[in-house]
């Protein structure tokens, strides 16, 4: 048995469809996703150069997420590292192993308990951990292809957004 509603035909067997949900949408939610999606998009599309970055640096992904929540006198303990990076004991364990044997974390007993160990960086992790950064944060050729206006508008409507870096 088949309907038809607008111009989408719906039977038994219908499935979620595009149109069906764009239709529910605000014109707001639309833009929104819109924005998102491209968003999104450009920094995907931008991944290989940033990865470039992090191998050049003699890092991995998951050293630039650990270097991204470290910081040189705030040290934090394992077990905090990696409720932050989402991983469990043992990834922090190989992650901060790996780190440390090149002088950019070390380990240190936890003052109140000295069988809980944290991880701090060293000034050679600050150091990484910035040159890591500003050489993220150069913006792609695509961006500086904008001329002053776009990049003005780009600015205004992304500083109105929460955003938080390493």
């Amino acid at each position: 048995m088949s309907q038809t509603i607008g111009a989408l035909e719906t039977t038994r067997d219908f499935q979620y469809h595009e149109a069906v949900a764009t239709a529910r949408k605000s014109k707001r939610q639309a833009l929104a996703e819109k924005a998102w999606r491209q968003m999104y998009g450009f920094f995907w599309l931008h991944r290989d150069e940033h990865l470039a970055v992090v191998r050049e640096l003699g890092l991995t992904p998951g050293h630039m997420k650990a270097l991204f929540v470290l910081e040189l006198d705030e040290p934090r303990p394992m077990g905090a590292l990696a409720e932050g990076l989402a991983c469990d004991a043992s990834t922090v364990t190989w992650l901060v192993d790996s780190l440390e044997e090149r002088g950019i974390v070390e380990r240190r007993p936890l003052p109140t308990d000295r069988r809980v160990k944290t991880v701090v960086l060293t000034p050679l992790g600050a150091k990484t951990k910035a040159e890591l950064v500003e050489r993220l944060y150069e913006p792609p050729q695509a961006l500086l292809d904008l001329d002053v206006k776009e990049l003005e508008a780009l600015d205004h409507a992304l500083e109105v957004l929460p955003s938080e870096g390493p």
